[in-house]
């Protein structure tokens, strides 16, 4: 008897199908959003790099190109004053950014959910 046909294959395929509709809310909530994280953190800390906003941060009272005078002093604060306000709005905006993703990211599978609701609403299926 063949134990390698058609209706095996079929079988094997469908519970195949089956497992993975199943599975993927648990994906989706669970290793899926680890990585979404990960990657958004990495992405955060990459814009943060390229910003150098720390740097500018920490080297805020810093004299800029050795002018110890007074005003290289004030000359230097408020340039990097300028600086970190104009960085934080770019950092602040990636991270509004990054809020929009993982909010998509939640409520993607809802969304999905109730438009295949509605649909089958609309076409008589579901009362």
């Amino acid at each position: 008897m063949l134990s390698h046909n058609f209706f095996s294959y079929s079988g094997k395929l469908f519970f195949q199908i089956l497992g993975e509709i199943l599975y993927f809310p648990f994906w989706w909530y669970g290793p899926g959003l680890v990585r979404l994280l990960s990657r958004l953190g990495h992405f955060w800390l990459d814009q943060e790099r390229l910003l150098g906003f720390s740097v500018w941060l920490r080297n805020i009272f810093v004299p800029m190109y050795g002018q110890r005078d007074i005003g290289g002093r004030l000359i230097s604060f408020v340039m990097r004053l300028v600086q970190i306000i104009l960085r934080g709005a770019v950092l602040i905006f990636w991270l509004a950014v990054i809020i929009v993703i993982l909010v998509v990211w939640l409520l993607l599978p809802l969304a999905l959910v109730l438009a295949l609701n509605a649909q089958l609403i609309s076409l008589g299926a579901i009362y």
